[in-house]
Formats: structure tokens, sequence, C-alpha cells
């Protein structure tokens, strides 16, 4: 319905059949998203499995192949035709099952990377999958949110939403919730609704939501560009590029069998296949798809882990990734920040000595003359709970409750509810009106409340007031804006007695023992501002009441996190907004650092680029810190050459985030913004987290190259066979359909097990790869050229000791191919590690023993049965031809076996 915005609130509610106090009760929202769906868009360009298949018959070399087949079918060849067929067939039913795997795990990764949204449902807040959502819901947004769905705001508070995205607008829009009379408004006019995809950059609302899914604006737009083209990973275009390569050296190798062929007077249909396989046998097509399927098997494996995904080029940078920036509180710490010191009117207070006098402190009203001691406490608790946005959920009497919002205000609401201040009550008795929102440059946040009773202060410039202003921020953020302390009956100015040094040695005192500490301030106000820039003058001539210490101890994980991330050559950095004595005492315990060095951000702002980018290579604590100085770091490590791994959660965080080589968001405190900006989304908030997930990267990373040694030799090998073998006299070595089953074979099942072998030893005891190295770097080269020569010149000899004896030609060449292709399955075999001896890890994958055994199963078959003899053209190998051709299989496996045992003993690892 395009006219929502000219209705009244109270029309939209009927239209939707919702009330915007309750929302609707779980049963109408169940039934109503089975009526319309979740809300999601519908992704079209994904690919089905016919469409995968298509693509894969489709190809150049396989449309070669078909016209092989068609070849054969003229010349008479049939049992060729059919055997070319239904390689082609099995070769195209593998891609599609690795490229359907693919996308499917994907698919999976992107639902999974669904974001969360609060809703009021039962008459109650609870947090819901956006993909759950139908209209008549009522969404509560703040600042970082996405907006989830189209929707007509029914409350705001300086409400400011980014739209850009739908309308290219680029400031920021003023939202309101009165009514447009105007007919057929522009989307970006439409002042008082929110829209799908747009972001809230200031202040928070409250919306009933109108449309969902593919039926918002932007679902419209969405409709209208379908055609979605996944782009490669950069390592998936790096290898393609490489196929290319390697196609046009082998090229070289196969016009020279062929022209030395028809000068030995090869037969042309035989030389015209022969090319067309060695074609395939050269070129590893099946490297893309497996780099795929790696890629996403090895994100749900990161999954596992609490990692989420969101790009997959994400994983191949982990593996070179040298300095992880995270922040402290939720990512080093715990997040589970507990009161534990209230400081107020020069009395210091645990929250077990508040909690066993709360009677006293609940029975005590917000008078602020002749006040007690106790009233100033019962001040700061009032103000810990009203100036907050986060909810206290569950059962109060003995039910297990629960907060939903940021941990910090969480605990600040726990507090006053332990001492007996409920906040819902609270907000009854002193609603808020309107709201300065917090931002991390001022590093505070101010609520204005309707006041149960007035606010006097016999002092200018307060006076009496039917309203007042509570703050809550950092020491030093809250001590620019106030001029007075309240010492228990009176504001006190702060230059008196030295009440500003007492309040900062407080500040310093808890800091110094590793706790987080909040100001908390306020001041009566005798009017409401008529706008933000009114709003934000109440930030000044307040009253400084108190200070509260919170500790959130360290994860007992991230300790041996830091140890294990250091000796692989990572090195940790906290930047966290929190006071830098804290962070310094954090960073201490955790290992991060052990030195007096760190930089605040008034540091940063003093220090241009290139003299950050000095200091940036020892500086391992940054306190202070707003999310604009992030940027700066992150600049200041890639200059030096580092590879960044940057942590955030805030909206402004997101520049640094995109910035970074790995952008981390936070799965719980993190918002909306933050995460689309990531390219992985910690679900548990964890530095140990990010280290594993940094293993499980360089994993797959390692199993990749794994992967291109085991294919790129085996493939030499191929080549060399038949390159070599006509300068010896010998006729071609293997017939097309032969090195097309190799192909088919020892590509397949093999080389995809090693794709899911489990982590090297020393893995992360070795200096990360940087992007820079060419995937042939640390020996990668060298190893493919040795290995491949000593398959193909092993299988070659084989067949030519019985080729040079007379023997006849099916029997010489079924034991080249039976020794090439068994060679390879060595190759695969060994190649699982390179470090570990075979027989020391043979038990931790089972799935590469089990595909060579098959492999080596359906070998037997095609030398053994009949009808498979005369299709490839092979004959029963007797014993002494069997074992000659085992024996010399077993030559790679041994070198390669023989070379690692070198390498263990001269103390060489993992590569």
């Amino acid at each position: 319905m395009s006219e929502w915005y000219q209705q009244e609130t109270s029309e939209v509610a009927a239209s939707l059949e919702t009330d915007p106090r309750q929302g609707l009760s779980s049963a109408e929202a169940k039934r109503r998203l089975e009526k319309v769906g979740p809300n999601e868009l519908v992704e079209r360009g994904t690919k089905g499995v016919l469409q995968i298949f298509w693509e894969q018959i489709t190809e150049v070399l396989v449309l070669l192949l078909i016209a092989s087949a068609g070849v054969s079918f003229a010349l008479g060849e049939i049992p060729d035709a059919i055997a070319i067929l239904a390689i082609v067939v099995l070769n195209a039913v593998l891609g599609v099952s690795q490229e359907y795997r693919a996308e499917q795990a994907i698919a999976a990764l992107k639902q999974l990377a669904v974001p969360s949204i609060r809703v009021r449902r039962d008459g109650t807040v609870k947090e819901i999958s956006v993909r759950l959502l139908v209209p008549g819901d009522v969404v509560l947004l703040e600042t970082g949110n996405f907006v989830p769905a189209d929707g007509r705001l029914v409350e705001l508070a300086n409400l400011r939403v980014e739209e850009a995205a739908l309308t290219g607008e680029s400031e920021p829009v003023d939202k309101t919730t009165g009514v447009l009379s105007q007919a057929d408004l522009a989307v970006g006019d439409r002042l008082n609704m929110v829209f799908m995809g747009t972001t809230v950059a200031y202040g928070r609302g409250v919306a009933v939501i109108t449309e969902t899914g593919m039926q918002t604006e932007l679902g419209n737009i969405a409709e209208m560009l379908q055609a979605v083209e996944r782009e490669p990973t950069p390592l998936q275009r790096r290898l393609d590029r490489l196929g290319k390569t390697l196609a046009m050296a082998a090229l070289a190798i196969i016009a020279f069998v062929v022209i030395f062929g028809v000068f030995r007077g090869d037969s042309p249909r035989v030389l015209f296949l022969t090319a067309i396989s060695l074609a395939v046998a050269a070129v590893p097509e099946g490297l893309p798809a497996v780099v795929t399927i790696t890629l996403a098997l090895g994100s749900q494996r990161m999954l596992k882990r609490n990692a989420l995904i969101r790009k997959l080029p994400a994983v191949e940078t982990l593996g070179s990734v040298t300095v992880i920036c995270s922040d402290k509180t939720g990512t080093l710490t715990e997040n589970r920040m507990t009161v534990t010191v209230l400081d107020v009117a020069n009395e210091r207070l645990s929250i077990e000595t508040a909690v066993n006098q709360s009677s006293a402190i609940v029975d005590a009203e917000l008078k602020l003359d002749a006040a007690p001691p106790r009233r100033s406490l019962g001040l700061m608790l009032k103000a810990m709970a009203l100036c907050n946005d986060a909810v206290l959920t569950g059962d109060a009497d003995g039910g297990e409750q629960r907060t939903i919002g940021d941990p910090t205000e969480g605990a600040l609401v726990v507090a006053a509810a332990q001492v007996g201040l409920d906040k819902s009550r609270l907000e009854s008795d002193w609603p808020r009106v309107a709201e300065v929102p917090f931002t991390s440059e001022r590093k505070r946040m101010t609520t204005i409340h309707r006041a149960n009773q007035s606010i006097s202060h016999d002092e200018p410039p307060w006076g009496v007031a039917p309203y007042v202003a509570f703050s809550k921020g950092a020491v030093d953020s809250l001590l620019e804006i106030t001029t007075h302390v309240w010492n228990g009956t009176r504001g006190v100015p702060l230059d008196e007695d030295d009440m500003r040094q007492r309040i900062l040695d407080a500040n310093t005192q808890k800091a110094q023992s590793g706790q987080r500490v909040l100001g908390v301030a306020f001041r009566p106000v005798a009017e409401l501002p008529a706008d933000h820039d009114g709003l934000a003058a109440l930030e000044s001539d307040m009253i400084f009441v108190g200070v509260i210490g919170m500790l959130d101890p360290p994860r007992p994980e991230v300790k041996d996190a830091v140890r294990k991330a250091r000796q692989a050559g990572i090195r940790p950095v906290m930047i966290t907004g929190d006071h830098p004595l804290t962070a310094r005492h954090i960073a201490r315990e955790l290992g991060i650092s052990d030195g007096e060095d760190y930089l605040t951000g008034l540091d940063l702002n003093r220090l241009s680029l290139a003299e950050l980018k000095e200091r940036a290579a020892e500086i391992d604590v940054y306190a202070r810190v707003s999310p604009e100085h992030k940027l700066n770091i992150v600049e200041a490590l890639q200059d030096r050459g580092q590879i960044a791994a940057m942590t955030g959660d805030g909206v402004n965080d997101a520049p640094a985030l995109k910035k970074a080589d790995i952008g981390v968001a936070m799965g719980i405190t993190g918002t909306d913004v933050s995460k689309e900006a990531a390219d992985m989304v910690l679900l548990d908030d964890n530095f140990a987290t990010i280290v594993a997930a940094i293993e499980e990267g360089r994993t797959i990373f390692d199993n990749i190259r794994k992967f291109i040694k085991f294919i790129l030799s085996s493939n030499v090998g191929e080549l060399l066979v038949m390159f070599i073998g006509p300068f010896l006299g010998m006729p071609l070595p293997l017939v097309p359909l032969q090195i097309l089953w190799i192909n088919l074979v020892t590509d397949g099942l093999p080389g995809l097990a090693l794709a899911v072998e489990p982590a090297e030893r020393g893995l992360m005891t070795r200096a990360p790869f940087s992007p820079k190295e060419s995937i042939f770097s640390r020996g990668l080269g060298r190893q493919v050229l040795w290995i491949g020569s000593l398959v193909g010149l092993s299988s070659l000899g084989a067949g030519y000791v019985f080729w040079a004896r007379g023997d006849e030609t099916d029997v010489w060449r079924t034991v080249i191919f039976t020794t090439l292709t068994l060679a390879q399955l060595g190759n695969a075999l060994a190649t699982r590690s390179n470090v570990d001896s075979f027989f020391s890890i043979w038990r931790t994958n089972l799935l590469a023993i089990g595909s060579v055994v098959l492999t080596f199963g359906l070998q037997l078959l095609v030398i053994y049965v009949p009808f498979l003899q005369r299709t490839f053209e092979t004959t029963a190998l007797d014993s002494e031809h069997l074992l000659v051709a085992l024996g010399a299989s077993t030559i790679v496996f041994i070198a390669i076996e023989l070379n690692k045992w070198r390498r263990r003993a001269a103390g060489v690892g993992s590569a």
C-alpha cells in the first residue's frame, strides 16, 4: 500500500490489526509468516543443478570431446564413442556435485548471516531474526541498525536515517511521525517512513512494519536487478590464469606429439583423440571448483568455531594475517560487565553493600535540596537505569532474567534492579521525552525525563524545573560539561576543595585495577528545546553525581590465544575507548604488551600519518580511541606491509572494517552496519575465535596448495609419458580413453579428499604467507617438477622394459596405464602432509584412504573386466606385469616420504 505515509499512526495500526504498544501475538505473527513468507529478497541468480550441468558440458574442451565421440560414431568406433561420452558425463556429474555443494554451502552461510532485530510481541521486547518479520510487527530501531523492512514510524527521538542505498541522498534524513498529506511523494520525501536496506545513523525510533521481502521498495528494485553474477575469488582468478598458462605450455607438447605421430604414420583419428585427451589432462579444469568447495567447506568448519565468513575471499586472506587489531570489551574480556563499586558523595560502596541498604535507597526521592548521602546513591541508580537503552526481560520474582542491548548498559540496569529500582516502573514515573544519543566522539549519552515532582536547585543556572537531564559516559567526557559536583546536599563547584582532582583520582584508581569506569551527571531542565541543537546545548552546566566501577574480567582462553598468535608470527594489538590505565592493565594480564608505551586518541590527533606509521611498529595498546582513529591505524600498519585484521562493532567502525584486510564484526554486540561492512562475524565476540579462524584459514590455504601440488605433478607425469615415449621409438604410450580415465579418476576423489585434511603440525609456528607470494613459493614449484618427473619416468620405465622385451602392445601399454594411475594414488597419499609420515597420520582423514581404495578397485576393474578391457584397450596383467606396475608405482610414494623424513631430520617445518 503506497499511501501509508498519508495515514495517521492509529489508522496504520488499525489497517494492520496491530497495537504499537503491545505488538503482535506470537500466534498471529506465525500465521502471517505462513501467509506472506520470510522477510528476505529472493535471489534468482543462484544456479540450479541443470544450469550447472549445462555449463559443465558446454566448456570448450568438453565440446571437443563430444565432437570426438561424434567422429568415432561416424567411423564406426561405437565402443570408443560410448566410452568418451560416458567419461564426459561422469566428469560433468563430478563437477556438478562439487559446484552444487559449494552453492548450497554458500547459501547456508548467507542464511546464517541474517541479522536480528528487537520487536514487541506479546507485550514484551524480543530479539528475532529479520527473516521472521511480518506486516504489523512493531520494531525498535536504534543507531547502527539496518532497517529490516518498510515501516511507518510511530515513535522517534532524534531519528536520522541514511538512505543513500535507496535514494542516492548522501546526507542522513531527519524523520518525523506526522502525516504527510501530499500524494505520490518520492521515496526520499516520505519522512514518516523507513525502508528496508537503509541505516539508522542517529537516534532511535519505533516503526510498524508495512511491507516485507520482495514487496518492499528495495524488493521492487531487486526484482529489476536479478541478473546476479557471482564474482570469482582472487585465488580462483589466480588459479584460472595458472590453468591457462599451463594450457599454453601443454599445447607445445601436444603439437609435438601430433606432428611426430603424423611422420610416424599413426592414425589421424588416434592422434586427434590423443591431442584432445592431452589437452584435458594438461589443464586442471577441476581446480576452480575444488577451490570453491574447499573454501565453502572451510567456512562451515569455521562456523563450528563461531566464526561466520561473509565473504569467501576472507578465507584466503586469513592465512596471511600478521597483526590483529582487537577491541577490548567483549573480545578480550568476557563482556560480562558487573557493577562492583558505586562512588558518590565522597562515599564508596560495594554493590553488595548497596543491595543490603536497598530499602533506604528505594524510599529516597529525587529532591535536590537537603538530601542525605543515601539519596545521592538513589539519584545515581535512577540515572543508571533511566539513561539507558538496555532492557531487562524475564521474571523478576525468581525466574531467569537476561538483558537485551549493550552489555555495559545491561550491567547498570541489573545493578539498579538488585537494589530494588525496576527500570520499567522508573520509566513509568520518569518518562523519557527527549535524548541526545551516545556517539563515540562525545563518549556519553544524555536523556531528558519528565519528573514526577518539581526539580529545584537554589543556584543558577538551574532553578525550578519540571524536567531532569541525566548523562552517563566516560568520566573525562562528563567533566568537560560539568561545573559542579553533588556532595549529597547541594552542588559544589568543581574547583572547590579539589573536587575535580578527587574525581580524577577515583577514576585512575579504579582504572589501574582493570575496572571500566563510568560517570553520572544531571541537571534540572526548565523547558524542552525545540530542536537537536537545543538538546545538545543541555550538555553543559551539569552536576556530577559519582562514578561507577565495573569489572569485565579477561576471557580465560584469550591469554593462550594471544600466545598462540605470537608463536604464529601474528602481533595482537588492543584498541579501546577505555581509560589508558584500564587498557594497559588488561594488556599486561593477557600478554599483549609488557611495556609502558601506549597512544591515546589525543596522541593520534597530534601525530601525522607518517609519524603514526613509524610508531605503529612498536605500539600494542591504543586507548581512548574513537572509531575514526582505527582507520588511520589500519592504514599505518598496511603502509608497513602488514596484513591487518580489525575488529569493530559500531557504525563508525565500518570504514576501518572495510579498509582492513580482514574486517571482523561482533556478532553479539555489533551493529548491523558493522556486520555488513565486515568479512567475518564473531558469533561469540571472542578474540580466541579470531585466532582459531586464522588457523583454519591457514589449513585451507595449505590444502589448496597440496591439491595444486598433487594435480600439477600428476599432469606433468602424464605429459612426460606422452612426450618422451615417441622419442624412445615407442608407439603412443597411452590411448586417448586411458588418458581421460586417469584424468577423471585421479583428479577426482583422491584430489577432493585433500581438501578436508586437518591442520598440519607446526601450522601455527611458522611465518604467515604474504598475499604477494607466488602460488609456487616455498619450494612448491620445485616439488611439482621433481614429483611429476618421477611419476612420468617411473611409469614410462615400467612399460619400456616390456616393450623392449617384445611384449604385445596391449600388455606394456596396460603396465604404463596401471603404473601411472597407481603412482598418482601414492602421490595423493604422501602429499597429505608436508612433514609428517603418512603412517603417522593415516587415520586423520579416512576419506582420503577410502577414495584411494575405491580408485584402486576401479583400476582393477578396467584391467580385468572383459567389456572394460575392450573399451579401454587393456589386457589382464599376469603376476609378473602386475608386480612390476605395483613396484614402480610405489617409487613416487617412497621418494616423497624419504624427502619428508629428511626435512624432519633437518628440523624444517611445514610450508
